[in-house]
């Protein structure tokens, strides 16, 4: 069985987000094949072209870019801000494309995964991110799509992790779906 280093991006800064719980548990189910590291996302400035080979670039632009560099595979996992991906997530996937022909998300197999609070699962977020991925010649998982609707602090156990029923069973067909997709796409590199 096939393990694979993945690099998470959670879209949600705080550090009880539904999203970083979802994160979490995702790597949980699967941890036997996923070896997983959320890639902290707050720490970047706001992508400026002038730091593009410069002395100056800052030093969380090289260390986030080195850590999605070792990554086998990226797992997206965000909520919709006002009908779109929030912006620290976006300006995560621009550091991470520059400098312009240096792109460090060419070729990374990815699955996107939205959740919300709201009916609709953060739709609007999950496009938006499988926009820039296709850019970015990420193969991205199709099938099964992860738009988890209705998701709140009562989806959870006291240890953080989704709670048993119906979502647990979601996300974790998911995460499995999601490993086999890495070794699919390693295995045709």
């Amino acid at each position: 069985m096939s393990r694979h280093k993945i690099a998470i991006l959670v879209g949600s800064l705080r550090k009880d987000s539904i999203n970083r719980k979802i994160a979490r548990s995702i790597c949980a189910m699967e941890k036997e094949r996923l070896d997983c590291l959320i890639v902290e996302l707050g720490d970047l400035p706001l992508y400026n072209q002038e730091y593009d080979g410069s002395l100056d670039e800052p030093e969380s632009y090289r260390r986030f870019r080195d850590e999605i560099a070792a990554a086998d595979g990226v797992l997206f996992v965000t909520p919709e801000y006002n009908r779109g991906m929030p912006g620290v997530l976006k300006n995560a996937i621009d550091v991470g494309s520059r400098p312009y022909g240096h792109s460090v998300w060419n070729r990374k197999p990815a699955a996107i995964v939205s959740a919300s609070p709201g009916g609709i699962g953060g739709f609007g977020a999950n496009h938006q991110v499988r926009q820039s991925a296709v850019f970015l010649n990420m193969p991205v998982m199709q099938h099964p799509e992860a738009y988890l609707g209705r998701v709140g602090d009562d989806s959870f156990g006291k240890d953080g992790l989704l709670a048993d029923g119906p979502l647990k069973d979601l996300v974790r067909s998911i995460a499995e779906a999601f490993a086999d997709w890495v070794t699919l796409i390693e295995k045709s590199k």
